[in-house]
C-alpha cells in the first residue's frame, strides 16, 4: 500500500531542533515543496521543489536520521 507524505520533520528533538518540510511549504528562492517521496529501494526519502512548471530534486534524507513522517489522510 502507498501513502502520500505531507509532512517529514528531520531531527530527534521534533518540538525544538527538527527541520519541518511540508508540501505547499515556500522555500528556497521561490520554490515550493512539490513532493516528498519514500525511496523503495533504500529506505531514505526524497524532497523535490517547483518553480515555473519545473520540479527538481532538492533534498534526500537516508534512513539513519532520526525521522518523523505525516501522512496526507485526504485521498
Amino acid at each position: 500500500m502507498s501513502a502520500i507524505i505531507r509532512k517529514i520533520s528531520i531531527g530527534s528533538d521534533y518540538k525544538n531542533e527538527a527541520m519541518h518540510y511540508a508540501v505547499g511549504q515556500q522555500v528556497y528562492g521561490g520554490h515550493t515543496i512539490a513532493n516528498i517521496v519514500l525511496n523503495s529501494d533504500d529506505s531514505s526519502y526524497s524532497i523535490f521543489i517547483s518553480k515555473d512548471n519545473e520540479v527538481l530534486p532538492w533534498k534526500n534524507f537516508n534512513k539513519n536520521m532520526a525521522i518523523s513522517v505525516e501522512y496526507d489522510l485526504e485521498y
